[in-house]
């Protein structure tokens, strides 16, 4: 008897524009090795959500100032989307993989018709076993039709595409007990069935990243938004070699959110 076909799994990864920027193309090659390997030997297909195009171009040009107009921001993005897809470009041919680009913003979300063409174009896009490669279309984005935030996106468009795992790849290890900046007895919290108020507690809405616009409280509330439509979400550091193999393998690595309690 022939054996039936592994059904393949569908994950949401994204990382923020403090990892990109500072990670650089070394770091997008290994994470592009390992979505290839994700594939091959996991029948994982993957959207990708990245951060920093902002940040890259703001380390590319000479406007630092720290607080920037709406055009400023905008004007910001669309130099930097360019420039941080020829570097995912680069890491997707190193591993013989194709990616496209796709910005949103969250009008596409809401209105009925632009939704479901997004659907449409994802799933033809990974048919095909190319890497859909999403961010915020910041350039044309306003305060009424914007994300809020990546963390925010990917949880969205994980439960549109009826993902299975959510990963949010940070530059912390995951969620601490306390702040381990100011606690070094802070503990890792590895395992919640679902998040309460006492998690939500742990991370105050008003840290943020100095370079990204998210922060833990924004993927807290996107594990929870992920938790509700039964997506496993993970909160992981990007930079830790194989760090979504060792997920994959259901190794304990950073924070799990729903599922059961990894090994």
């Amino acid at each position: 008897m022939a054996k039936a076909s592994v059904r393949s799994q569908r994950w949401v990864v994204k990382v923020g524009s403090k990892m990109v920027c500072d990670g650089g193309p070394l770091l997008m090659r290994a994470w592009m090795q390992q979505v290839s390997e994700l594939r091959k030997k996991h029948k994982v297909e993957v959207i990708w959500v990245s951060s920093g195009a902002i940040a890259w171009a703001t380390e590319r040009t000479d406007f630092k100032a720290a607080q920037r107009t709406l055009p400023q921001k905008q004007a910001l993005s669309a130099i930097g989307q360019p420039l941080i897809m020829d570097q995912y470009n680069l890491a997707l041919q190193a591993t013989d993989l194709l990616g496209s680009q796709v910005l949103l913003t969250a009008g596409d979300m809401k209105d009925k018709v632009r939704r479901q063409n997004l659907q449409n174009v994802l799933k033809e896009l990974l048919r095909w076993e190319v890497i859909p490669i999403l961010n915020e279309n910041d350039a044309v984005s306003t305060a009424e039709i914007q994300f809020g935030d990546n963390d925010a996106l990917a949880s969205q468009v994980a439960v549109m595409m009826k993902a299975s795992r959510l990963i949010l790849m940070t530059d912390v290890d995951g969620l601490y007990d306390r702040d381990p900046n100011n606690n070094p007895d802070a503990q890792l919290i590895h395992y919640r069935k679902k998040l309460g108020s006492k998690e939500m507690k742990m991370a105050h809405p008003k840290v943020k990243s100095k370079v990204g616009t998210g922060g833990m409280y924004s993927k807290l509330l996107a594990a929870e938004r992920a938790s509700k439509a039964g997506i496993v979400t993970h909160m992981v550091r990007g930079d830790i070699p194989r760090n979504l193999l060792q997920i994959a393998n259901g190794q304990a690595i950073g924070t799990q959110v729903g599922g059961h309690a990894p090994e």
